[in-house]
């Protein structure tokens, strides 16, 4: 009897990996911006998402995969804080980028939240690994 584990992709996994931050990170970037008009505050919603898609749709853990969503994490940010807060001596992400150590601590510390939302939910498969399922005793 042939198991899941005999059609691992790793390229396959990968992209459903990318596909789901992606997803994650798109509706966690335009609820931030929702939330920043009610009045609130959730930078790190953004890259805390993008953690979570990526990790529900792989199928196995990665520490690569997990440092990338933590820069894409990171990335997406501070462009999230460029987009709806930009200085206003000059609102181009280049001089944002300049006066990144400027920022506010709460919005320093939220984006590192969300760098490391990024990468813990990332690493988490969304599905049983195979060892996982082969240690239990079957019925």
């Amino acid at each position: 009897m042939e198991t899941k584990a005999a059609h691992y992709n790793p390229t396959v996994d990968a992209l459903r990996g990318f596909a789901g931050a992606v997803v994650g990170g798109g509706v966690g970037y335009f609820v931030f911006g929702w939330l920043t008009s009610q009045g609130f505050y959730a930078v790190a919603l953004p890259g805390v998402l993008l953690g979570i898609g990526a990790g529900m749709l792989r199928q196995r853990q990665s520490l690569a995969f997990a440092i990338v969503c933590s820069i894409a994490a990171l990335a997406l940010g501070i462009f999230a804080e460029w987009k709806h807060f930009p200085y206003i001596a000059d609102e181009s992400l280049g001089y944002f980028l300049e006066h990144l150590p400027d920022l506010r601590p709460v919005a320093i510390i939220m984006i590192g939240l969300g760098t490391f939302g990024g990468f813990w939910f990332s690493r988490k498969s969304g599905r049983h690994s195979p060892s996982a399922s082969r240690s239990r005793p079957e019925p």
